[in-house]
């Protein structure tokens, strides 16, 4: 495609986040650039469900480490077991998240540096390689 945007990989999304106003700013940036946020949870049960009950592919989690009922590594987890890639947003990635997830950006953000980590797991994922990291994150897999 000529001058067209590369087709992407990730397109549907699950957040999990518990703080509401980055929730609700997160979802509605993935939605203006053309994600389909299938949920937005707020706590390890609800994105276990989600995880659990996905009917359609879920592409890639957005998960916070500190959730109020438990840890966005227990999610991780869970995702795992379905082979969904997870890419933690956080204030502060434990090391012990880093073998559970693609990648970890920094809260907080610029809505660039979101859709750029977005991109640049895309890119790993599709077996390209990305030229410039977004400020904040951290790639943790590497194009096949």
């Amino acid at each position: 495609m000529l001058f067209g945007r590369k087709q992407r990989l990730i397109t549907r999304l699950l957040v999990v986040e518990d703080e509401p106003l980055i929730a609700f700013d997160t979802e509605r940036m993935l939605r203006e650039h053309g994600y389909e946020v299938i949920a937005t949870v707020d706590r390890v049960a609800d994105a276990r469900r989600e995880i659990a009950g996905a009917t359609e592919k879920v592409d890639l989690i957005l998960a916070d480490v500190r959730l109020a009922d438990g840890s966005g590594i227990d999610v991780a987890r869970a995702a795992g077991e379905r082979s969904i890639p997870v890419m933690f947003v956080t204030g502060t990635c434990p090391p012990e998240a880093r073998a559970l997830a693609v990648g970890f950006l920094a809260k907080p953000f610029q809505e660039r540096d979101l859709l750029g980590a977005i991109d640049a797991v895309d890119a790993a994922m599709a077996g390209r390689a990305t030229k410039r990291l977004p400020q904040g994150f951290e790639l943790y897999v590497t194009p096949d």
